[in-house]
């Protein structure tokens, strides 16, 4: 500043130097504050984009809009980041605003909630599946659907090998049946 003051004269000339670099400032400083409203107002959290890179990037904006005067409640900032997030969270977003008084909710509480929550979701897609198929449920082959095939056929296929041996055990259990009954009527129609 004093490079642009230090060739004047008078001090008049001074004095109008010094508003001209005050209003130079505040044009400047007008226009940092446009393009930061323009930031804020345009957020939105991208594809790929995680939780804490989002929190970052929107408390740049937020700070940066703070510097220049320009200052949101905590309700106003709250409901920015819920309308900022992707579809996906529109089921998180509806549950916060039914539980949560948003008048109290303080930004970095959201934040870590929402970081909370991402994570839950990350451990869920990426853990193993728990339930496996069982053969009865495997999907089947088209051989396996033909007509040539009884229902019975249908039926032992899908059974399982403790069921197969169950459904063998009762047969031989019935043929032992008949066969000691057999005998018998051998044996009355002898006497």
């Amino acid at each position: 500043m004093f490079s642009k003051i230090k060739t004047c004269a008078t001090t008049k000339e001074i004095w109008e130097n010094l508003i001209q670099i005050r209003e130079e400032n505040d044009e400047k400083k007008e226009n940092k504050l446009t393009v930061a409203q323009q930031k804020y107002e345009s957020i939105k959290m991208r594809e790929g984009e995680t939780m804490a890179e989002f929190d970052e990037r929107f408390s740049a904006v937020v700070i940066e809009l703070t510097s220049l005067g320009k200052e949101y409640s905590n309700r106003e900032l709250v409901l920015k980041v819920m309308r900022a997030l992707p579809r996906e969270w529109d089921v998180k977003m509806m549950a916060m605003r039914e539980s949560k008084d948003l008048n109290k909710l303080e930004l970095h509480d959201l934040f870590a909630n929402l970081k909370a929550y991402e994570f839950e979701l990350e451990t869920r897609s990426e853990a193993p599946s728990t339930s496996q198929p069982t053969k009865a449920l495997a999907a089947t082959t088209s051989e396996q659907c033909s007509p040539s095939k009884s229902a019975k056929q249908l039926s032992n296929d899908a059974m399982s090998p403790s069921s197969r041996s169950i459904q063998r055990r009762r047969t031989d259990l019935e043929g032992m049946r008949r066969r000691m009954k057999d005998p018998r009527k051998d044996q009355n129609k002898e006497g």
